[in-house]
């Protein structure tokens, strides 16, 4: 795992829809900031001028007929431009990175639930990653009907928050066949159906044992 020689941290905030990652690394961002701590938020696909634009094809309600070949290849070059530009130098520079979403949800959505396959997603992560692992990543796991009624309520469904039912338990399935079979130490469940501020003292706990 090659991130773990470099000075920086970086933890990647992973789960299906409507776990509340996005809320959740805006706070653990301004925590770490408090303890004077370097940090930086990022999200994939996104978080730089290439990354967005492609963020906007990948997950426009727009694009539903998109192949799921278009897609795998999409998520790869977002993945890339944020690696190359941002994450690595970053790391390098001893900072903390928090990424909401990286290369696990690609193995999940694409590599299990998409069938192709876990190592050719791997492969792939390693050349949009230079091979970096996350030190941490926090898995959000809520049931989906309660994540679908979540992300209905803020009433902003993206390409993949469209599909349906079955697929999410899919990801589901899948993120936490991946978290169990780990043997790294990298992940940790936690019950994101909670309140927020239960969430977020769940989320600090696992990132504090890590600091």
């Amino acid at each position: 795992m090659k991130n773990q020689s470099s000075p920086g941290l970086l933890i990647t905030l992973e789960g299906g829809e409507g776990g509340g990652k996005t809320t959740q690394i805006v706070r653990l961002r301004d925590k770490l900031t408090e303890l004077g701590k370097d940090v930086i938020a990022l999200r994939e696909p996104g978080g730089t001028t290439v990354s967005e634009q492609i963020r906007e094809v990948v997950l426009s309600a727009k694009n539903a007929g998109m192949a799921y070949t278009t897609e795998v290849l999409l998520f790869q070059a977002a993945r890339a431009q944020i690696y190359r530009e941002i994450v690595l130098p970053s790391l390098a520079a001893g900072k903390v990175v928090l990424m909401d979403r990286s290369r696990d949800s690609s193995v999940v959505y694409q590599g299990i639930v998409r069938g192709f396959g876990r190592e050719l997603i791997e492969q792939l992560n390693n050349i949009s990653t230079k091979e970096t692992y996350p030190n941490l990543t926090i898995l959000f796991d809520i049931p989906v009907k309660q994540g679908l009624e979540r992300v209905a309520k803020a009433g902003t469904a993206n390409r993949m928050e469209m599909q349906g039912t079955e697929f999410h338990e899919k990801v589901r399935k899948a993120y936490l066949d991946l978290a169990k079979e780990d043997k790294s130490g990298r992940w940790q469940i936690i019950d994101a159906s909670k309140s927020i501020d239960e969430v977020e003292k769940a989320v600090w706990q696992v990132v504090a044992e890590k600091l």
